[in-house]
């Protein structure tokens, strides 16, 4: 060894596993001639150790592996020298040591690994790619992958189709919906800190519940860790259109802010425990007086920043015998407001072509606050007492609040001019908690069995919901209802599933044979009240011309002859609901030279019931059955391994769309947003899709992955919004379709550019083109058009930067326009385009962000970024065409909908202890 000065210099680098590319945690790297230097590798595989300048050998081991020396490694002063590894496997086994191995897939390299090995079409997104780019939540990270876009900053659409025909599983268990309309996980209910991997396959498989068309979400929360650390972080955010600048809000619940309300906002015992009768004085003004909160009064704050965070503590037991318990536990929170003033919300009528102009049924501008509260918890439990048994527990619950007040200002011309002021008062929380008790089994080499037992639970809740509208000339407003409604919606999955795999051996041959069954059973339950203000004849004769607050919701006016709230029952919103799937399936994967098939069929028995009640009063009630009418569905992925880097897919699958409880029933609900009611359709069928993908995979190098996909899909029944346009307004309903197709291109590139002289640098980019088309059997008011959500084309980028303790990166999106509203097209004998209704699209926008973070040490963590940087505005556009006086079409576009959350600036604080 040759010392050249005191001053010190850094050796990093990452340990894999040779054959599989796989990093290795918690493998031993000693410097040898420095004797009290060394260190583990991190959960990523990587390593970095600071040593005072000179040359060197390292020592790397792992148990079950070849121990591996580098000579000659030379650290210059100031400088960091990369030494990666590749372990071999042992030859011989070791009889002392029992290995108990958890395959984690929380690396870019441990990700790109599996996806290689796989039998079907999948992408991934690992805890190392999440912590690059400072996502938040799972909505903000599942946008990273192929064409998966975010809808409503939480839905998502996958290859162009909707959050109805995707599925989520979290840790191999279903999850319930999140939302009352449809079936939709609401995917930033779960915090990026407890996600170890992502996976959506889009291909279907026999072991895949056949409800999906777009792709199938499997969520992995954290798993056994490798060494014991406690970690905490606290960051805080700065949005340029909210922070330090009037924020408005109603008053709410001292537990507000842990994301619940705490029965403020809940109807009191006397309103409750019975039907409030108007023909019952003494009642109603009990009622009005004492059943609600009656605190109307609108109150301002500047907010200064938002906070988040978090805690997770990771420990680990070696056992007699050679096994392993691992503790992983997590809490997380946050708080957040924004401000969206001046947003343009606009509703359209048939364009005016003898003006060429715009016809408005509504013209509002709107300000709107929210508040949202996060609290989210995570406890999994893992028991390995050998390589071959793994008992493991997950649990996972996250709570939700928005406390969001709405001011709109502008006018409706529908039967006559009326300028109009609404207000909504907004309270909903969602809460979601998905456990599981699971195991896995080697019983053999040749044979393999995991099973999963799981419960979920999901609710969402509408206390209040409080409504005002005045209506009026011109600088003459006056008050013309007041409702406050509330609904409450609960879901609850039971689950259970178990999977067979035996490998058989014919010489070099060596086909294996799956199986396994599945069950779940789901249940919901929808519920709902309804008041309306009343005025009745002993009031003040400026009444109505008061303000709402502070003039008009006063206890001396509460009561029979004053004012009250009377109740609207209307028992035929809510609902009952249960649905039984039965299923198991058989495949087998066959290995023929270069070839792999893997094909099978499932079996599927699905039934759903719905109880409604018949009329508004009565408590009376109908169930209808809605049993499934196809039950096998066959599948095959056939992969041909052309050499050890490049590879070439197909698959074909069949699967299905199902009704889900609320798109049947006859439950009423009106979407403030939408100015307008959305209902159900009880004679709705389910959709059948035919599935098709070719991919082409290259793997230039561990941890790099290049794929190009065809894929094509063709459903029969699809299910899709429909507008329905009455005298008043418009409605929306769901109704099939005749037949629809889905089709594109996709390319995945993760590259490092060391090609290019730049080892450091890491490039990600992700696109696809999809095209659809929706055909209608009944084309007197549809036209055939591009399925809902749907975006032509999707562009996720990034470039990242690492050396030493430094990490930067930046991370480009934009999505092409997609159908969010649908529209009516008059295709009538006679009728034109002049008499359409266009559809409403969501606009392209340019989003940029960048993030970095700087390691202190082993203990410290800083990290900041700015989201939006363009700060591009969010915009929705119809896009009207009419014949002119010299015959020919022209094409204009009007504004539904412009606003803009500005951007948003970043920093956080890790420390592990």
């Amino acid at each position: 060894m040759q010392f050249l000065s005191a001053q010190t210099g850094v050796i990093s680098g990452t340990v894999i596993e040779k054959s599989t590319g796989e990093t290795l945690p918690s493998a031993s790297v000693v410097v040898v001639e420095l004797q009290n230097t060394g260190t583990t590798t991190d959960f990523d595989g990587n390593y970095s150790l600071n040593v005072p300048s000179g040359t060197y050998t390292l020592r790397i081991s792992f148990v079950s592996f070849n121990t591996v020396e580098l000579t000659d490694v030379v650290v210059e002063a100031g400088k960091t020298t990369t030494a990666n590894v590749a372990m071999e496997e042992a030859a011989t086994g070791i009889e002392e040591v029992v290995v108990v191995a958890v395959r984690r897939m929380n690396s870019e390299v441990s990700m790109i690994s599996a996806i290689r090995s796989s039998n079907l079409v999948l992408s991934g997104v690992s805890s190392q790619q999440i912590s690059r780019t400072q996502d938040r939540d799972a909505s903000e990270v599942i946008r990273r992958v192929p064409g998966i876009s975010i809808i409503d900053n939480r839905f998502i659409i996958a290859r162009g189709l909707s959050q109805r025909y995707n599925n989520v599983w979290i840790n191999n268990s279903a999850v319930p919906s999140s939302e009352a309309d449809s079936r939709a996980f609401s995917f930033d209910m779960i915090p990026s800190g407890q996600i170890e991997n992502m996976m959506i396959v889009k291909s279907p498989a026999p072991e895949l519940q056949a409800d999906f068309a777009g792709g199938f979400v499997k969520i992995a929360t954290k798993s056994i860790p490798e060494e014991n650390t406690i970690q905490v972080s606290y960051g805080i955010n700065i949005n340029t259109t909210t922070h330090f600048r009037d924020f408005k809000y109603a008053k709410g619940s001292a537990m507000d802010f842990m994301g619940f309300d705490n029965g403020f906002r809940d109807m009191k015992s006397v309103v409750a425990a019975q039907y409030i009768d108007p023909r019952d004085p003494e009642l109603v003004t009990k009622a009005s007086n004492e059943g609600f909160n009656n605190d109307w009064i609108i109150r301002s704050r500047k907010p200064v920043a938002d906070h988040r965070f978090s805690l997770m503590v990771n420990r680990y037991a070696n056992l007699n015998g050679g096994g392993r318990l691992g503790l992983m536990a997590a809490l997380n929170y946050s708080y957040s407001y924004l401000n969206i003033q001046n947003m343009e919300n606009n509703l359209f009528s048939i364009y005016d072509r003898d003006n060429d102009a715009p016809t408005y049924d509504f013209k509002y501008e709107d300000d709107q606050y929210t508040i949202t509260a996060k609290t989210g918890g995570m406890l999994n439990i893992i028991w390995a007492p050998s390589h071959r048994h793994r008992i493991e527990i997950r649990n996972i619950f996250n709570q939700q609040g928005r406390n969001r007040y709405t001011y709109r200002d502008g006018w409706r011309d529908i039967s006559g001019f009326y300028e109009q002021i609404r207000e909504e008062y907004l309270y909903n929380s969602r809460s979601t908690y998905t456990g599981q008790l699971s195991g896995f089994h080697s019983f053999s080499e040749a044979v393999k069995i995991d099973w999963t037992a799981g419960y979920s639970y999901a609710n969402r809740n509408h206390p209040d919901r409080r409504r005002i509208s005045l209506d009026g000339t011109p600088g003459n407003t006056v008050l013309t209802s007041i409702m406050r409604d509330f609904n409450r919606l609960d879901e609850n999955i039971w689950s259970a599933g178990a999977n067979y795999n035996h490998t058989f051996a014919f010489g070099t041959f060596a086909p294996s044979l799956k199986a396994g069954a599945y069950a779940e059973y789901r249940t919901r339950e929808y519920n709902t009240r309804l008041f309306i203000f009343r005025q009745g004849t002993n009031l003040p004769p400026d009444f109505v011309f008061r303000d709402v607050a502070t003039g008009m919701m006063l206890p001396e006016y509460f009561r029979a002859d004053g004012c009250y709230f009377a109740e609207e029952p209307d028992k035929t919103n809510d609902y009952l609901g249960d649905n039984m799937l039965t299923s198991g399936y058989i495949a087998m994967n066959i290995p023929i030279g270069k070839f792999n098939v893997y094909a099978g069929v499932r079996y599927e028995n699905n039934l759903m019931t719905l109880t409604n009640h018949l009329s508004v009063m009565e408590t009376n009630t109908e169930t209808i059955e809605y049993p499934s009418s196809d039950y096998f569905f066959p599948s095959v992925n056939v992969s041909y391994n052309i050499n050890k880097t490049n590879l070439l897919r197909f698959a074909y699958g069949k699967s299905v769309n199902r009704q889900e409880f609320r798109e049947v029933s006859k439950s009423i609900y009106y979407d403030f947003d939408l100015f307008c009611n959305v209902y159900g359709n009880r004679n709705l069928q389910p959709a059948y899709i035919q599935n098709f993908d070719v991919r082409y995979e290259i793997y230039p190098a561990n941890g790099e992955m290049v794929s190009f996909a065809l894929f094509y899909k063709k459903f029969t029944n699809p299910i899709e919004w429909a507008l329905i346009m009455t005298g008043s307004g418009h409605s929306y309903t769901f109704e099939n379709a005749d037949y629809a197709t889905n089709y594109g291109v996709e390319l995945d590139v993760r590259k490092s550019l060391n090609f290019m002289g730049l080892p450091d640098f890491l490039l990600s980019f992700n696109g696809a083109l999809i095209t659809s088309e929706v055909k209608f059997k009944e084309k007197s008011w549809e036209a055939d058009r591009p399925m809902q959500g749907q975006s032509p084309y999707i562009v996720n980028a990034g470039l990242f930067y690492q050396r030493d303790k430094l990490n930067a990166g930046a991370m480009y999106n934009i999505i092409g326009r997609r159908i969010v509203g649908i529209g009516r097209s008059d295709n009538s004998q006679g009728g034109t385009d002049e008499n359409d209704v266009p559809d409403v699209f969501e606009m392209p926008r340019h989003a940029i962000d960048l993030s970095v973070s700087y390691k202190f040490g082993s203990r410290f963590e800083i990290s900041a970024g700015v989201r939006n940087i363009l700060a591009t505005p969010v915009v929705y556009k119809q896009f009207p065409k009419f014949i002119d006086d010299s015959g020919i079409y022209q094409d204009r576009e009007q504004i539904t909908k412009k606003y803009n959350t500005g951007q948003t600036f970043s920093v956080t604080v890790r420390v592990s202890l």
